[in-house]
């Protein structure tokens, strides 16, 4: 009989709790009790437990203690310093894989970018934020630096919020074009250039602050 370890258990909670607060199945501000998300999830309440912790960690819970659990309110303060710091990382990901990148990375970005542009082009938008990160991986995994991986996944959860909003919006189909624009620039290995066009592509969720704020 194979073993199946507890953190399995606990990736599979977190990836379906954190899926559901960015799609909005669980909106903003929305009590959560460990005990009915067992049973939502078939699991038992440790790894639910073990998932709300890492989420709280990631800004999407907060909880106090003897008190509630709730879905973290949107903050825009919280969610503009974080845009920041991932815009940052993007682009430094993108000046560090310069160097690294081969024929077959660039053929995965254009990949991605059809898809991507597929999906916003049908309205499926949980496929279009799958195909942007993976456009946005190949530059990320061949810079090959931990700190920036690391920080990259610990602040995107906060901004994906506005990413949906932005790619169920028809200005999210620019993208496309500056995702070309992007590889482009990786294919002519100009790393101020590519790390420039990261930093502007990321940096059109900037405009969605302004509607949240309002």
């Amino acid at each position: 009989m194979q073993y199946i370890s507890r953190a399995l258990f606990r990736d599979q909670a977190l990836i379906a709790i954190r899926e559901a607060i960015l799609g909005g199945d669980l909106a903003p501000g929305v009590p959560i009790k460990d005990v009915e998300l067992a049973e939502r999830l078939g699991l038992s309440r440790t790894p639910v437990r073990e998932a709300l912790a890492r989420l709280t960690d990631e800004g999407l819970v907060e909880s106090k203690p003897h008190s509630y659990t709730r879905v973290t309110p949107l903050d825009t303060a919280a969610v503009r310093d974080a845009h920041v710091v991932v815009q940052a990382m993007h682009a430094l990901a993108a000046r560090l894989a310069v160097p690294h990148l081969v024929e077959a990375d660039l053929d995965a970005m254009r990949a991605a970018n059809t898809a991507f542009a597929r999906a916003l082009a049908s309205g499926d938008v949980p496929a279009a934020l799958a195909a942007d990160d993976e456009f946005h991986a190949v530059a990320v995994r061949r810079g090959g630096n931990f700190a920036v991986t690391a920080t990259i996944d610990r602040y995107t959860p906060l901004v994906r919020r506005l990413e949906r909003q932005r790619f169920a919006a028809p200005t999210g189909r620019h993208s496309v074009a500056m995702h070309d624009e992007i590889i482009t620039a990786f294919a002519a290995a100009d790393a101020d250039l590519a790390a420039r066009l990261v930093e502007r592509n990321w940096a059109t969720l900037a405009d969605l602050f302004v509607v949240e704020e309002n």
